[in-house]
């Protein structure tokens, strides 16, 4: 180990920084946020270094460094472009055992600067010894995606409550499993959700209980259109606690290789020509992992909201008392159409952009088609491909010229993603051409494609009609 990986406390301590420029800056920054009391000597400031000598929140010595600048001082950095400066602060930093940085000059450094994930009061630093900042950089940036925001919040409601604790459990391995349970529990997800004297009620019961028991919790997530870049961080760390994780078919292989790896793994998902699992077995299950005291991850394509009957299992879950949370997803209608090169909304094309399910209920049509047929709009319609020559009929009918661009996005975001574009007179046409899942997107934006697709190739089809395949 060449550096010792210590903390230091540099509240109103004195600090030299000798630079001006953004380097110099960024360091100077730093040591601000650790409530250092900075002093500064550069030939020019840059616009940062003075504004905040203008708010009084560092001290200017001048500009020209000399030793006795570093009588008193605490540590010190060097950040300037001139090297016979930065080895001279090194030096007399040095004669004087003040710990001193020379920024890109390992040599010359008895203390370095680590990449750090802050979530104050806790502080991950990594460190290569100097070796390879940029790897540094790179891990700081992983782990910056694992970990929660709401790691220093619980933190700080930790602290507050350690003395109370104390009180009640006396035993310093009961209090170890005590918030083992409360980290990785309920009091976690309820600091998550920003649900503070909440969380402090669940630290006084569970102070309170002979034995820790876990309650089981739910999280619906929406995983996206399929490209798992899409995730956002709390969706993935949520997927890396699960127990137990039900999911549909639409979400994609590539987002189910991020679950945690020993978690049971249960489709519940509807799918034209699978199995489907009734809606109410869903909502069964569910319930029935979450009494057992599991962490629960009901993970829907898209966003759980926007046509994913998010609402309905929350419902029951909300009746049957267990405690839930709600990650969204990009829903396809943006996500799609966005890897399409299609913007569902144009100045020029486009005002408005309505989204709607083609999977009509076996009771009747309850559509506003003179509404949906309206120009200077994009419709969205998800599930449609079964009722294209259906939904081809009505806007027409309804007024939509039969020149309106339309396209068809099968599997959107993904490596296989595949566009059929024409014009509405063609629907049900390039219908039987597409797989589920797909999305018809009917309006003028379409064209727009041709300038802004960027996702995979542009590909010309058989000249059977006017279709486009964007793969």
């Amino acid at each position: 180990m060449e550096y010792l990986p210590i903390f230091a406390d540099l509240k109103r301590r004195p600090c030299l920084v000798v630079g001006g420029g953004e380097i110099a800056w960024r360091k100077t920054r730093m040591l601000l946020k650790a409530g250092a009391d900075v002093k500064v000597i550069a030939h020019e400031l840059n616009a940062d270094f003075q504004q905040a000598l203008q708010a009084d929140k560092i001290s200017f010595l001048g500009k020209e460094f000399v030793p006795s600048d570093l009588d008193g001082i605490f540590l010190a950095i060097a950040a300037t472009d001139r090297k016979a400066v930065n080895a001279l602060v090194y030096q007399s930093a040095n004669q004087r055992q003040v710990l001193v940085n020379v920024v890109d000059d390992p040599q010359r450094c008895s203390f370095i600067v680590p990449s750090i994930v802050d979530r104050s009061p806790v502080i991950v630093a990594i460190s290569s010894s100097g070796q390879a900042p940029v790897l540094a950089r790179l891990i700081r940036e992983k782990l910056e995606a694992l970990l929660p925001q709401h790691l220093g919040r619980m933190a700080e409601l930790a602290g507050q409550f350690r003395s109370r604790l104390a009180k009640t459990v006396t035993s310093f391995s009961a209090r170890r499993q005590f918030w083992e349970q409360a980290f990785d529990g309920r009091f976690s997800e309820l600091v998550a959700a920003g649900q503070e004297q909440a969380a402090e009620q669940e630290l006084v019961f569970l102070s309170q209980q002979q034995q820790v028991l876990p309650q089981g919790q739910v999280a619906l997530i929406g995983a996206g259109p399929g490209d798992a870049g899409l995730l956002t961080l709390r969706a993935l760390q949520l997927m890396q606690q699960a127990d137990v994780v039900l999911y549909d078919y639409l979400v994609s292989d590539e987002v189910m290789a991020l679950v945690r790896r020993d978690a049971e793994l249960v489709c519940v998902g509807k799918k034209a020509g699978f199995h489907s699992v009734p809606q109410e077995e869903t909502n069964r299950l569910i319930v029935h992992y979450a009494e057992q005291g599991k962490r629960v991850v009901r993970l829907k394509g898209g966003d759980p909201f926007v046509f994913g009957r998010g609402g309905e299992e929350l419902e029951v879950l909300f009746d049957a008392g267990i405690p839930f949370q709600v990650v969204p997803g990009i829903t396809a209608a943006a996500g799609a159409t966005a890897y399409a090169g299609i913007p569902l909304t144009h100045r020029d094309y486009a005002q408005t952009a309505m989204f709607i399910t083609g999977h009509l209920k076996p009771d009747g049509d309850q559509l506003d088609w003179s509404t949906l047929a309206r120009g200077k709009q994009t419709l969205v319609i998800y599930m449609g491909l079964m009722k294209s020559s259906h939904i081809q009929q009505q806007l027409l009918a309804h007024g939509r010229a039969t020149d309106t661009p339309i396209a068809i996005i099968e599997r959107g975001t993904q490596k296989t993603q595949k566009v059929l574009k024409g014009q509405l007179d063609e629907l049900a046409e390039l219908a039987q051409h597409a797989a589920s899942p797909s999305l018809i997107v009917v309006g003028e934006v379409v064209n727009l494609s041709d300038k802004l697709h960027w996702f995979g190739k542009q590909e010309q089809q058989p000249q059977q009609s006017a279709v486009v395949k964007l793969a």
